[in-house]
């Protein structure tokens, strides 16, 4: 019998600690107004001192185990999304089946920056369709204000912290029903300088912070995640229209407005969150679709497309029937 990846609930977390633009303002060269008309973004969470990827991660997974009536013992695997781990190791996933009290299965992290969320889907997707999952849960989180320059104003001002999961179980795969129809993955490391982390175990022995170029970021965002989504699209012999939610990474509103231009969609039906997260790197993906699913725009039978573009480059997509 042919498996495939039932998505069965859905969780997330953010920090208390919610910091304005103007907030900002009072350190930075730049204004809510400055901010607002290029990105979108009107405020972020940031993390408490002391309070970790892991402990955002773990409270998104129990908040999506709560939403599929699951419990820990349930789960035979976690794919943990992240670029901001506790620790060089052990893997924060490992740290959150700890937390959640998992003692089966298997735990570990995939790091594709923004486009990390759709990475680890894939990956526990091809998990449970070849057998060796039954359930898994799928994180992505992030403390991106820990890798930040917080006088550079042309990044800090564009990033959050946050979680978001989501809980898988393998169902049998019919035409028409519920689940992952496919995902889609790519990456082009000649990009690397364009958006990066100034620092690593390996080359300078310090976390480091994080450096953009954001036009041409922004170019190759519009660009590639265009082709991937029409990848998608194609590969189930889909048209745009067929899309109820596009449940893009929430990078910046102006690359999310011109992917859903492309693609002939109306803004009314895409997942935007942006305004009130920033970007919240592999988080943001599962943090627009629990918010999607929660306010009951998402309901069962429709179909979703999930994107994300990341550096790397990385960039990848997901065609999922709620």
């Amino acid at each position: 019998m042919a498996l495939r990846s039932h998505i069965v609930g859905c969780g997330a977390y953010l920090p208390d600690r919610v910091v304005a633009n103007a907030e900002l303002a009072q350190s930075l060269d730049t204004s809510d107004a400055w901010i607002v008309e290029r990105t979108g973004i009107h405020q972020r969470h940031i993390a408490a001192a002391g309070e970790f990827t892991s402990d955002l991660a773990a409270a998104a997974a129990r908040a999506a185990l709560s939403h599929a009536g699951l419990a820990a013992g349930d789960i035979d695997l976690i794919v943990l999304a992240t670029a901001t781990p506790d620790r060089t190791f052990p893997a924060t996933a490992a740290r959150v089946q700890a937390k959640l009290g998992m003692t089966r299965g298997a735990a570990f992290d995939v790091q594709a920056v923004c486009s990390g969320f759709i990475y680890a889907l894939a990956v526990a997707d091809n998990f449970v369709r070849v057998g060796q999952a039954r359930t898994a849960l799928v994180i992505g989180a992030e403390t991106f204000s820990r890798i930040l320059d917080w006088t550079d104003r042309g990044t800090c001002v564009l990033f959050g912290d946050g979680a978001g999961a989501v809980v898988l179980r393998a169902t049998a795969a019919e035409p028409g029903g519920a689940g992952i129809l496919s995902t889609h993955l790519h990456s082009d490391g000649r990009y690397e300088d364009l958006l990066y982390v100034d620092g690593g175990p390996s080359s300078t022995q310090t976390v480091g912070h994080l450096r953009m170029v954001g036009r041409e970021v922004f170019r190759h965002a519009v660009t590639n995640l265009a082709a991937v989504v029409g990848e998608a699209l194609a590969a189930n012999g889909l048209t745009a229209d067929a899309i109820d939610w596009l449940v893009p990474h929430q990078a910046n509103q102006r690359i999310m407005d011109s992917t859903a231009r492309k693609l002939g969609l109306p803004a009314e039906r895409v997942i935007s969150t942006v305004a009130r997260h920033a970007n919240t790197s592999a988080a943001s993906v599962p943090l627009a679709l629990a918010e999607g699913v929660r306010d009951g725009r998402i309901r069962q039978g429709q179909l979703l497309l999930l994107e994300a573009m990341g550096g790397g480059f990385t960039w990848g997509a997901c065609l999922a029937r709620w």
